[in-house]
């Protein structure tokens, strides 16, 4: 049995909530995994769950939740409504049916999965997510996959800004405008996608920083994340790739590190762009 590791470090949230730097993210984790990663994980040491409406596997995260022997208030838990319930109303019964799966009593985190903005209803979603912390249901909202024009939107309209912004994020996509307009904003960043899906691991230059650090290309990549600020998810299927993925804070990449995984930079996202929904 692996030990456990030390938790991620905790980012400050604008709304005054923390959030573990490095979380597991569940996207493609069938229902019959998930709780079992789940429970692995948090016996290593994670304290940071991202399921959403989508995956399927809202249930299952919820039980190794109310399992779990951590503490309740030291697990962050996020999930999403799906796009097929954006608007007011509909999100507010997407999020009643998000929590009844859970079989939680709150939610730390609720995003908007998408801003689909050909439907133009992601401000009066934001709207409901507003109301849904205005009473005490979850206590950060956010979104994601939003460009940097659909945060303005409805920042202006509502007056309410993210805590988070979560978007394809990696090497070969690195969204530095994001970034900065993210930060100038105090909005946290979190990285879907960290590893391209795992495809930027086949990279000869993660292979030469990975053999001077003594470290893997994953765990590469993931301290890339971590020097850069972001909040980052990675997936992981067994619990030695967990405790792989946790164990990025022991180690530095250097200036010479940096400057050469800027180069790796394409533009290329594995999945769709926010703006062609």
């Amino acid at each position: 049995m692996l030990s456990s590791i030390p938790p991620a470090p905790r980012l400050s949230l604008a709304d005054g909530a923390d959030i573990p730097q490095l979380g597991l993210g569940l996207y493609k984790v069938p229902a019959t995994d998930a709780a079992r990663l789940c429970r692995d994980a948090i016996d290593i040491g994670y304290r940071h769950l991202d399921t959403a409406a989508f995956y399927g596997n809202e249930r299952e995260v919820g039980d190794a939740v109310r399992a779990a022997p951590a503490p309740r208030d030291e697990l962050f838990i996020t999930s999403k409504v799906w796009m097929d319930d954006n608007g007011f109303d509909t999100t507010l019964r997407a999020f009643d049916a998000s929590m009844s799966r859970l079989g939680l009593d709150r939610l730390d985190l609720y995003l908007i999965h998408w801003p689909v903005p050909s439907t133009d209803r992601y401000v009066d979603t934001w709207r409901a997510l507003i109301r849904l912390q205005q009473e005490g249901r979850v206590r950060s909202i956010g979104v994601a996959n939003f460009h940097t024009h659909h945060v303005e939107r409805i920042v202006d309209e509502t007056g309410v800004t993210p805590a988070v912004n979560q978007v394809e994020l990696h090497p070969w996509l690195p969204q530095a405008a994001v970034r900065a307009f993210d930060a100038a904003r105090g909005i946290r960043t979190e990285a879907w996608s960290p590893l391209a899906r795992g495809r930027v691991l086949g990279t000869p230059l993660l292979d030469d920083l990975a053999a001077k650090h003594d470290r893997t290309p994953a765990q590469v990549v993931l301290r890339w994340h971590v020097q850069l600020g972001n909040v980052v998810i990675p997936k992981a299927s067994s619990r030695e790739r967990l405790a792989e993925n946790l164990d990025v804070f022991g180690f530095e990449l250097d200036a010479d590190d940096l400057a050469a995984l800027a180069t790796l930079e394409t533009g290329e996202r594995t999945g769709r762009d926010p703006d062609d929904d």
